[in-house]
């Protein structure tokens, strides 16, 4: 037997895979995961793969040739938006107060540390026609094991969360957040005494 879940990518001991639960959503997710990101043991990316059936995942660090994405790129009546705070992107608030009239909603996330997915949207030319949309400013991050360049920095699984809530209000996407602090917690009580609050607490 591995010692690994075939389903969330974690040791056995660690599985989220009880706390996952399938949820509908009516906006599709399309995540370009860097490839340094694809084995990590605390990545979120997969909470919203294995939650949401209208969610994919692709591996790579250049993605501006990559087939299937550009055959989605190309689908009519679908708008696509890029979850990226490019210097031109607007507030996701403005978005979520559109009527939506018939036409499928697709939103990219770029899944690495900010200096590879700024290295990933530099490269992938085939988004930068793209709308770009940004969270809004005042959100704050739980991730309390992973050091942040600032407070509001979110996890690939807080970004889909917030981005759905904001776009789908009637809808109930809370369960997302569930297996990821369950990962958290399991993290912190495994750790070494003192571990934690010495390098994570703020002082």
């Amino acid at each position: 037997m591995s010692r690994y879940c075939s389903e969330c990518g974690k040791s056995r001991k660690a599985c989220i895979c009880p706390w996952i639960e399938s949820l509908s959503s009516n906006v599709e997710l399309v995540i370009l995961q860097h490839t340094s990101e694809q084995h990590r043991p605390m990545g979120t990316a997969r909470i919203l793969s294995l939650s949401l059936s209208s969610c994919r995942c692709w591996v790579g660090e250049d993605f501006s040739q990559h087939t299937a994405l550009n055959a989605l790129l190309r689908e009519p009546d679908v708008d696509h938006y890029l979850l990226y705070p490019a210097p031109n992107s607007v507030s996701i608030e403005t978005l979520s107060s559109t009527q939506f009239t018939g036409r499928r909603q697709r939103v990219i996330l770029l899944d690495g540390t900010w200096k590879k997915a700024y290295k990933m949207w530099q490269l992938a030319t085939n988004l930068h026609s793209i709308p770009s949309i940004h969270l809004p400013e005042h959100l704050q991050g739980e991730y309390r094991i992973r050091k942040a360049p600032n407070e509001n920095s979110l996890s690939t699984v807080e970004a889909g969360y917030h981005l759905l809530s904001l776009l789908e209000p009637q809808r109930n996407f809370s369960p997302l957040l569930t297996p990821f602090r369950k990962m958290i917690d399991f993290q912190i009580a495994h750790m070494p005494d003192g571990v934690y609050q010495n390098n994570y607490l703020k002082q």
